[in-house]
């Protein structure tokens, strides 16, 4: 199970998959003593069984975190914790787990969204995600989306500025410039009365 851990260092927690998967009573709790009716035998039989049971809960959880952590890579804040059930034979075994991981934004979009992907992907790592993975799974898709629509909008905010700056020529128009204004009174003198009877040389 993934724990979420946000910049402020909030966790998530919430049961495991597998947290229930074995919480029967054992056959010493049934009988009291750990002893019945039907003997010696069919009690270690009981006991055998609830071994098994405790033994593939045990290796499908470290299985499970091992995958969270393997996706998480460096946003695992730390290494997989787990709940333990004593076994009739003596022995712990992880019946529950978790693994924090940093869900804090990046310091630019396209680092938040780089990490909202590998939050993602570390969530969804196991074969069998819990309920809690899958949320997570979900806050970093958001957290994706929305990096997203950051870097787009960075994007064509700079296009947009620059077709405003821009001056719109009408059809036909000959654009004006310095030196086209200074044409333009070139030839307004020649045409003008004090003109007449001087030659004008016009360079284009």
């Amino acid at each position: 199970m993934i724990s979420a851990v946000s910049s402020a260092s909030s966790a998530i927690y919430a049961s495991s998959l597998y947290a229930n998967a074995v919480r029967t009573p054992d056959a010493s709790q049934q009988s009291g003593s750990g002893r019945n009716t039907l003997g010696q035998e069919q009690v270690s039989q009981e006991d055998q069984r609830r071994i098994d049971e405790l033994k593939t809960t045990d290796r499908k959880v470290r299985t499970h975190e091992a995958a969270h952590m393997a996706a998480g890579g460096s946003l695992v804040t730390s290494g997989a914790s787990f709940e333990y059930e004593t076994g009739p034979d003596g022995q712990r075994y992880a019946v529950a787990g978790e693994v924090g991981i940093d869900t804090s934004k990046g310091r630019t979009p396209e680092e938040t969204l780089a990490r909202a992907q590998q939050i993602r992907a570390a969530a969804l790592a196991p074969a069998d995600p819990s309920g809690q993975d899958r949320a997570v799974a979900a806050a970093a898709a958001q957290m994706a989306a929305a990096a997203q629509a950051e870097i787009a909008q960075a994007n064509v905010a700079p296009d947009e500025e620059a077709g405003e700056a821009e001056p719109v020529t009408p059809p036909g128009a000959r654009p004006q410039s310095d030196d086209a204004n200074a044409l333009d009174q070139v030839i307004a003198r020649s045409l003008s009365p004090s003109s007449a009877g001087r030659a004008v040389n016009i360079y284009a």
